[in-house]
């Protein structure tokens, strides 16, 4: 596939083994039983490197499954409260919240006003700011609290681990 008729030319080891014609190349690689493969095309003149191609596809394959099990999928959890909810059910939620923040996710707290309840959004910020003074400790804001429609919400994120 390698159409360039002069080549430069890396050995199996790493050494330079200079400018070759193409022939010379594939003849060389099929000395050393390996594969001759082209590694900067637009380099003048191509750079061709004498490696065993179907090990280093694998080596490849194993890189990337190594930092995929590596990354870290960052979730978005939310937390519903009501206006008008209840100091043992606002504990519970507030544990979920520390959980999901030990976790390493961000959480959304969000206050959802039903009826003519939406007339008393000073008492959802109220809440919103206890939430956020009963997690100061593991919580930063991310987004301030914001007004959608009859919902009131912030986003919470963990502080930096030491």
């Amino acid at each position: 596939m390698i159409r360039a008729r002069e080549l430069r030319v890396i050995g199996a080891d790493g050494e330079q083994l200079g400018i070759l014609s193409r022939n010379d190349a594939l003849h060389m690689a099929q000395e050393a039983g390996l594969d001759l493969v082209e590694v900067a095309p637009n380099a003048e003149p191509p750079v061709c490197r004498i490696m065993d191609y179907g090990k280093y596809r694998y080596e490849e394959q194993k890189k990337k499954q190594e930092a995929k099990k590596r990354q870290t999928v960052v979730q978005i959890k939310e937390i519903k409260f009501r206006p008008k909810t209840d100091e043992h059910d606002y504990q519970t939620k507030l544990n979920h919240i520390r959980r999901f923040i030990d976790e390493g996710d961000r959480c959304k707290v969000t206050i959802f006003f039903r009826g003519r309840e939406i007339v008393h959004k000073d008492r959802g910020q109220l809440m919103l700011d206890r939430v956020l003074e009963d997690t100061r400790d593991v919580a930063k804001v991310e987004q301030e609290a914001r007004a959608e429609g009859r919902t009131l919400h912030m986003l919470l994120v963990p502080l930096p681990k030491k």
